[in-house]
């Protein structure tokens, strides 16, 4: 491990992007102190330390900021952080199954991807917009702006959030074109990751090594149980991402002047979580907000008098059973949706048959296509299975161990799986680099399994 340490740091071009992405990730972080002007800093920060995190409101905070890196509790110049664009990025996407105009452009290669990558900058500054003005009416009804400044604040802070947001993107771009390539996931990255150190204090902070733990503090035996939930979760992340379902595909034999080409035979590789951490992300925005809902319907006295409303918000808490069947359904739901807005099987079967290749046992065409769906949403199923099991773990440690759900959340779910999937696709950019200067990968084979097809 050390001796590939040591290669990757041999290869000049490698090198250059590592230090530069760091040096961009650490602008990033310098940039999460830098409060907006306007508001007391000080008041928020105390705030934050004394929200109910049980609550609905102090449960959509909490997971809001999973992907901000904890901006919102200091709020800073990126306390939006980089959601925005990919809120944009996920409704131009899903506009394309839509319009007919972006359907062409994606057909268009890379010239349609410069041209739909634009049309996501300019969808980026209007959801800002909105979510920082949202943003920062809830912190004037908090009564955490200076007197006299509320309209100035308003209208400094949205624009600082916008700008803000652009700069993160800008940076994440900068990272796909001069560094190590997938930048935006890599600041979401960074966001976790400085949260980490947070959560493991606070969770030190109540751990006891006695056998006779003391209530609402965390014994030996919570100890293993929160080690094994953090082993399973990795090693599923691991897994989980990895998994391929690989489809024999065979070249038809071509004569060319006197030479036969092609019969080569090859794996087409379907992934077993095609939609990444996607599906949890949609049905975490739609759960977080749920609760919030009814209870905004629960200010009013006729339907909060009801014995029906009653059953619904006890049913709706967060440790509780039903929530957590709702949320492995919805994740079901949008796991398959992803799939079938992302996978094309007749465009693939489409380009098999262009290329001169096929599976053997079918024809090419309409029976290809179909057996692709068929193999797809089997797998699919299998990978939204476990991404359901990932993401319920914080709340079982929550229920069972009496952990703080903040802390619970890095431990296990769907900020330690962003992480692992991250971590997997960097570690693979910098394997590739060194393959390709006939360096040994980080493994004794020289690859790592699941990182080609």
């Amino acid at each position: 491990m050390l001796k590939t340490v040591v290669n990757i740091f041999k290869i000049e071009d490698l090198r250059k992007k590592l230090l530069f992405t760091l040096a961009l990730l650490l602008i990033y972080r310098l940039g999460y102190h830098i409060t907006i002007p306007g508001f007391d800093p000080e008041a928020i920060s105390r705030a934050a330390g004394a929200r109910d995190s049980s609550s609905p409101f102090g449960r959509a905070a909490d997971m809001m900021q999973i992907f901000t890196g904890g901006n919102l509790d200091n709020s800073s110049l990126f306390g939006l952080g980089i959601m925005p664009y990919i809120t944009a990025s996920i409704i131009l996407m899903l506009m394309q199954e839509i319009v007919p105009s972006l359907r062409k452009l994606r057909l268009e290669g890379q010239t349609g991807y410069k041209k739909i990558n634009e049309y996501t900058r300019y969808l980026t500054v209007p959801i800002c917009v909105i979510q920082g003005v949202m943003y920062m009416r809830i912190l004037g009804m908090q009564g955490f702006m200076y007197p006299g400044m509320r309209f100035e604040a308003t209208l400094m802070g949205i624009a600082s959030m916008t700008a803000g947001t652009i700069f993160l993107m800008w940076l994440g771009e900068q990272i796909d074109e001069y560094g190590i390539g997938n930048g935006i996931s890599l600041i979401i990255m960074g966001g976790i990751i400085a949260r980490m150190p947070w959560a493991l204090q606070t969770l030190w902070k109540n751990v006891s090594f006695n056998v006779a733990a003391p209530p609402g503090s965390i014994g030996p035996t919570k100890i293993i149980i929160l080690i094994g939930a953090f082993i399973f979760v990795v090693a599923g992340a691991i897994l989980i991402t990895q998994g391929q379902r690989r489809i024999p595909v065979q070249q038809a034999k071509m004569m060319r002047g006197r030479r036969m080409y092609g019969g080569q035979r090859h794996y087409l590789p379907l992934r077993v979580n095609h939609g990444g951490v996607m599906p949890i992300i949609f049905a975490s925005a739609f759960m977080s907000f749920l609760p919030v809902i009814i209870a905004q319907l629960g200010r009013i006295r006729m339907i909060a008098d009801s014995g029906i409303f009653l059953t619904i918000q006890s049913a709706m808490g967060h440790s509780s059973f039903t929530y957590n069947v709702i949320y492995m359904v919805l994740i079901f739901l949008f796991a398959y949706f992803w799939v079938a807005v992302q996978f094309q099987p007749k465009e693939l079967a489409k380009n098999l048959r262009d290329s001169g290749s096929f599976i053997p046992g079918l024809r090419p065409g309409r029976r290809t296509s179909d057996y692709l769906e068929t193999v797809m949403t089997r797998v699919t199923y299998y990978g939204a299975a476990f991404l359901a099991i990932i993401a319920v773990v914080p709340s079982v440690i929550m229920g069972l161990l009496g952990v703080d759900w903040r802390v619970a959340t890095f431990l296990g779910g769907t900020g330690l799986l962003i992480v692992v999937s991250v971590s997997l696709d960097l570690v693979q950019r910098i394997e590739a680099s060194l393959l390709m200067h006939s360096y040994e990968g980080f493994s004794e084979t020289g690859r790592i399994k699941g990182a080609y097809a």
